[in-house]
Formats: structure tokens, C-alpha cells, sequence
């Protein structure tokens, strides 16, 4: 979804058909009808200091300051790469108690894509995994949007195929947002409501939810989320295992909102706002869609894992799948000759570029730390109707292409899209 379509969508009368100074006048005439009405912005704390960005501390779910719950990853690496050994440290004690003997295991790493309503495809991409009779548990999960949104589902393995298929099958666009109208655009945090999509979150996000989730993160298991920072302009990663082993009573409460931050799409739904605390002031932290930085991500590039992984002597096979919820392939379309249709067009293209930025950046990633690359994405076979954002029959036409590739035993692609090897490096 891009801001310039969802506003016409949204609003239904904001792209007028009689252009230039008439626009103007109805947009000043519409902010003097405001004044008049004594409207507002929603209000908020002051933000976090640039120089105290990294030292702010959720206060809002009461969540210990000394829980390692989030990773600045442009700030400082060190946090996230000690989390990284103690997640090892604790799966070998976990190994240990269960009789394993000799060298590590293998592992597995998941990372899920933003895509809106293609997450339905992810979503039949790991149901149909399951029916094939061979899909992994995952050492590391992460996502970003609605990859956010499957990640706990996917984390937790196929006891909860069935939630995630209801999640992605069922549901319309009433499930996710109310229309707020046109001076939404003027006056408020986001054309849309999203108290819907919050309500849709915790009805999967329960207390058991987080119960099986902590006791995952004590056998050395990581569910990473990202979001964006909005006013220091940065990604924050949410460590999720961590605050689901918290115990707090609030844990429950920020697990769901940074899901619902994860995937708010700036400008459309409202930003979430996080209460922080940082040298004894209070300050609020505004948080918008993790893919405002990154569509999907594995672990920061500075973090050298076969560096770490060498002394922590854990030499072991690492394979990497990578679900991205979008086609990959040029999207034709005849654009109209009018503002918001080039905007929408120029901005779609944008997010396409980057994602595929994106693939190229995990994927050099990989290759330097020796770890098996893979790669699922939508296909351009796949050319079911989409009417409107959230339409229950395009995701369920999704959901099924998805299911049906995997349970066949899915092509997973070694190389981003348009990645050639040299004749030389074949040979070798």
C-alpha cells in the first residue's frame, strides 16, 4: 500500500476532478473550517534526545530496564551480538539436558517479508511446508510488517498452522481499519483507525502464546521484530523472546503493540507510541512500519557470524529460507496522466526496489558467513483478481498458490532476482 493511492481510497472524494488553485482553495477552506471548530493534532511527550536515543528505556509495560528487549542495530552491535552467544550458550545447556552428544546440529533461520495482504502467501507457503513432511524448526525467526504478524505463528511451528491460515483467509479490510475520512489527512496521525487490527492481534497473541514463546527462548531460540524509529529515523529491533520470558503483567500488552508498530504504514494507520525513560525524563518514542527501513532483514551485515561462530567454536551447517510476500517481477500498468497516480506509481516502485535491495543484502551476507541461502517469492503465474487491500478472495487464491507450491516441495531460489554467477565461478 502506498500513502498517495489510500488517501483517494480512504477519503473516496480527495482526488478532485478539477485540478490546480480549486484544490488549494478547497484544502484552505477546509483547514479555516477547523480553526473554526477549535480541531487539533493528537497530542504527544516530547521525543527522545538525539544524544539519548540508545539509552531510553520502555516504562510503559513495566518490563525490567535490565531485559535485553531491543537492539539499536546503526547505533551500537555489540547488545545484539552478546545475545546472539547467549542464545547459544543456553541451547547448549538445553542440548545437554536432553542427552545430545557430539558436534551442533544444524540450524535453521526464517526471515518474513512486509507485503500487506500477501502475507498470505507466506502464511500457505509454511501451512503447505508443514504437509510436506519436512519443514524445519527455526533457530532464528524474524519479520517485518505483515511477516511480523507470521513471524510468532511460524516461530511456534505447525500447532499454530491452523491460526495462521484463519488469519490470512478469513479476514477483510473491516478486520484491519475504519475509514476516519478526509480531514484525517489535515488533522489527525493516519487516514485510517487501526483499533480493529489491534483487536484482530489479540485474539491470536495470548498469555499460552507467550508462555510456549519463552520456553522456546530458554532452549536458545530468537523472534526478532522490526520497527521504525520515526523520530530518530532509525530500525529498532524488538528482541520478542525476551519480553515474552519477562514475566511482567505488561509484557503481553508490548508484545502486541510492537506488532501492530511493525506493520502500521506511515501516514495511512496511526503511529504507536511508546512510553520511554531516559536520564529520569519521560519521553514518548514514535513508532511506524518496520519496513520504512527494511522490507526484511536476518542480522545486521557489521555482525561477522562465522567470526562469532569461530570463537564460540560453533562450527556447525546454517541454511537461511527467506519468504518475500511480493512478486519480483515488473508490474505493467497504464499510469493516468494525473498527480496521485504517478506519485502512487513512482512510490510502489520505490518499495519494489528497495526489497529487492534488500535480497541482494542478505544475501552477500550469507555467502561471506557460509550460510545456505533460499528464496520464496510470489511468482508472475500467480494472477488472481486483487479488487481492494485485504480482499478475503485474493488472499485466499494466494494462500492456496502458496500452499500448494510448498506441499509439492518448493523451488527455492539461490540467488536474488536477476544474480548470475560468472562462467569462472560455475567451473569452480
Amino acid at each position: 500500500m502506498v500513502i498517495a493511492a489510500l488517501i483517494a481510497r480512504l477519503t473516496g472524494c480527495f482526488v478532485p476532478r478539477r485540478r490546480g488553485w480549486l484544490s488549494v482553495l478547497v484544502l484552505i477552506g477546509l483547514t479555516a473550517q477547523m480553526a473554526v471548530a477549535g480541531c487539533s493534532i493528537p497530542e504527544r511527550l516530547l521525543a527522545v534526545p538525539k544524544a539519548l536515543t540508545t539509552k531510553a528505556k520502555v516504562t510503559q509495560a513495566h518490563v525490567s530496564p535490565a531485559t535485553n528487549i531491543r537492539f539499536w542495530v546503526n547505533q551500537d552491535p555489540d547488545p545484539l551480538a552478546k545475545e546472539g552467544l547467549e542464545a547459544l550458550r543456553k541451547e547448549r545447556e538445553y542440548l545437554a539436558r536432553t542427552g545430545h552428544t557430539g558436534p551442533l546440529p544444524p540450524v535453521n533461520f526464517l526471515a518474513i517479508s512486509g507485503g500487506g495482504d500477501n502475507g498470505a502467501f507466506g502464511a500457505g507457503l509454511l501451512n503447505g511446508w508443514t504437509a510436506a513432511g519436512n519443514r524445519p524448526e527455526f533457530k532464528i525467526v524474524t519479520g517485518v510488517s505483515t511477516g511480523a504478524l507470521i513471524a510468532p505463528l511460524a516461530f511456534l511451528g505447525p500447532d499454530y498452522d491452523a491460526d495462521l491460515k484463519k488469519a490470512y483467509t478469513t479476514i477483510s479490510k473491516n478486520d484491519i481499519y475504519e475509514e476516519r475520512g478526509i480531514l484525517a489527512a489535515l488533522i489527525d496521525d493516519g487516514l485510517a483507525d487501526s483499533r480493529p487490527f489491534l483487536e484482530l492481534v489479540s485474539r491470536f497473541v495470548t498469555p499460552e502464546m507467550l508462555t510456549r514463546i519463552a520456553q522456546e527462548y530458554a532452549k536458545g531460540r530468537l523472534l526478532l521484530v522490526g520497527t521504525t524509529d520515526l523520530d530518530a529515523r532509525q530500525p529498532v529491533i524488538w528482541n520478542m523472546t525476551a519480553i515474552a520470558a519477562s514475566g511482567d503483567p505488561g509484557a503481553l500488552d508490548l508484545f502486541r503493540k510492537i506488532l501492530v508498530a511493525s506493520a502500521s504504514v506511515p501516514g495511512v494507520f496511526p503511529p504507536v507510541m511508546f512510553e520511554v525513560e531516559a536520564d529520569g525524563r519521560k519521553y514518548q518514542e514514535m513508532h511506524v512500519d518496520g519496513g520504512a527501513m527494511a522490507q526484511v532483514f536476518l542480522y545486521p551485515p557489521y555482525l561477522v557470524l562465522s567470526d562469532l561462530a569461530a570463537e564460540a567454536d560453533a562450527h556447525r551447517q546454517r541454511t537461511f529460507y527467506l519468504i518475500r510476500n511480493a512478486r519480483l517481477d515488473p508490474d505493467w500498468a497504464s499510469v493516468d496522466r494525473r498527480t496521485l497516480d504517478i506519485v502512487d506509481r513512482a512510490v510502489s516502485s520505490l518499495i519494489t526496489s528497495q526489497g529487492v535491495g534488500d535480497l541482494y543484502r542478505i544475501y552477500l551476507t550469507t555467502q561471506r558467513d557460509g550460510i545456505d541461502y533460499n528464496l520464496a517469492y510470489i511468482g508472475r503465474e500467480f494472477d488472481a483478481p486483487h479488487k481492494e487491500d485485504f480482499d478475503t478472495a485474493y488472499m485466499q487464491q494466494l494462500f492456496d498458490y502458496g500452499y500448494k507450491l510448498a506441499q509439492g516441495g518448493y523451488p527455492w531460489q539461490k540467488y536474488p532476482p536477476g544474480y548470475t554467477l560468472s562462467t569462472k565461478a560455475v567451473a569452480q
